[in-house]
């Protein structure tokens, strides 16, 4: 046990069941030996936790905050006025370029103009939305022709739609101001105005629906335009599924390789030695000589026994069930052979899966760093920020680590395949940081 580690006295809290993920998860593992940890539990700011179904930004078009009601009736004023410049694009297009747009020979040059037109109006938009709406709107999504065209057609639509109820409901206001007038000079009985403010009633109701239905209406046009669509959304998904899975299953047969070589090099060699070490003693006839045999044998399978506890902890570490995730990381601090810090600031119960991802984490970078990067001190960092766990290990070796090496590129699939992200930063001359951030919802 490390100085300054505190011994558990029971069971650690169930953490709530996790919903099974999609992917079959492997376990890959490395580990080192021991050092020096520190605990600091409860010193970290915590951001507020993510409310229960609240979606990931979406790749698209996405609201950085509300906007003022005042600002966002603004852009719808100023989206009916630019879906009447569209309007008036298509038809003068429609007119002026209309020839050449049917002789194949003009077609390219005219369908140019018309584009270039047509681009500076979704750039307008742009604008507007950002402006008035607070939307973050991704800069590099290239859009073809047919769907700037296909946005301008549904926009100028969806604007001028709205433009035309908002004319209904200037001319609903005359109206009820005339209504007024008319019950403040007595000119209409009670049935009569009962009937009128009915009607206006459910007047007013529809047109607040389809304004509102309009402007949903336009929210969407933008963020299929303006952002990949539900399609591409989709297969983007899939290919990242798909990609996680491969590199889950390579790394899984990795570390199956090295858990055989470890065997094969470590102990049943152990193992042979033992045995020749048995056989002399069996066959000596001297009894001195056989005593020291069986000793030297006894040491040898204490060795073994060893080595076998090394093997099955790089397999799957059982600390990581029955104690949790900061007593794991201690047995790493243990058997990591330079000195280990390690800050723990993740003081709610973690799911299963996001422990021992970030377990193998912290030992496999560890591991890099005490056999390859000639580091003398590493830090550990552990912390959950709202609805995800950070982890942060760096140490101050001579740097260069690649990340497309089996170890890190397996760790790289175990992490996406919790829809987690890994970062490695290993500059020559060092130093190494190896970050990974794990959704815990």
């Amino acid at each position: 046990m490390c100085p300054g580690r505190r011994s558990p006295t029971g069971p650690r809290p169930v953490p709530p069941p996790t919903p099974p993920g999609d992917l079959a998860r492997g376990r890959a593992a490395a580990l080192g030996s021991g050092a020096v940890q520190e605990h600091v539990t409860g010193a970290a700011s915590r951001g507020p936790a993510q409310a229960p179904g609240t979606a990931a930004p979406r790749d698209g078009l996405d609201a950085a905050s509300p906007s003022p009601p005042l600002r966002r009736g603004l852009g719808v004023l100023l989206g009916c006025a630019t879906a009447l410049l569209g309007a008036l694009h298509f038809l003068a297009a429609g007119i002026l370029l209309g020839p050449f747009l049917l002789w194949p020979r003009t077609r390219p040059d005219a369908l140019r103009v018309l584009m270039a037109g047509a681009r500076r109006l979704t750039a307008l938009e742009r604008i507007r939305r950002s402006v008035f709406f607070g939307d973050r709107l991704p800069g590099h999504h290239a859009a073809s022709d047919r769907r700037v065209l296909r946005y301008l057609a549904v926009r100028c639509s969806t604007g001028l739609l709205c433009a035309v109820v908002i004319g209904l409901l200037g001319f609903g206001a005359v109206l009820a101001g005339l209504l007024i007038n008319g019950v403040a000079r007595g000119g209409l009985g009670w049935g009569e105005l009962l009937t009128q403010a009915v009607l206006g009633g459910v007047l007013l109701f529809l047109d607040v629906q389809g304004l509102y239905s309009l402007a949903a209406l336009d929210t969407r046009a933008a963020r299929e335009f303006f952002g990949p669509s539900e399609r591409e959304l989709l297969q983007r998904r899939i290919d990242e599924l798909a990609a996680s899975r491969a590199a889950v299953v390579r790394a899984v047969d990795v570390e199956r390789r090295r858990i055989e070589r470890d065997l094969h090099d470590g102990v049943q060699q152990r193992l042979v030695a033992l045995a020749m070490l048995l056989g002399r003693a069996r066959r000596s006839r001297d009894p001195e000589r056989a005593d020291a045999l069986l000793l030297q044998a006894h040491e040898e399978s204490r060795g073994v026994l060893d080595d076998l506890r090394e093997v099955a902890w790089r397999a799957y570490p059982s600390a990581l069930d029955t104690l949790g995730l900061e007593e794991a990381l201690g047995g790493v601090a243990e058997r990591c052979g330079i000195p280990l810090r390690i800050h723990f600031e993740a003081g709610v119960p973690l799911p299963q899966p996001v422990e021992t991802a970030a377990y193998f984490v912290v030992s496999e970078a560890v591991t890099n760093a005490a056999k390859h990067s000639a580091a003398t001190a590493v830090e550990v960092r552990v912390a959950v920020t709202g609805a995800r766990l950070t982890v942060r290990v760096e140490d101050n070796g001579r740097g260069g680590a690649d990340p497309a090496g089996s170890g890190l590129a397996g760790l790289r699939g175990r992490v996406a395949a919790l829809d987690g992200e890994l970062h490695v930063d290993s500059p020559l001359g060092g130093p190494t940081t190896i970050s990974a951030e794990l959704p815990c919802a």
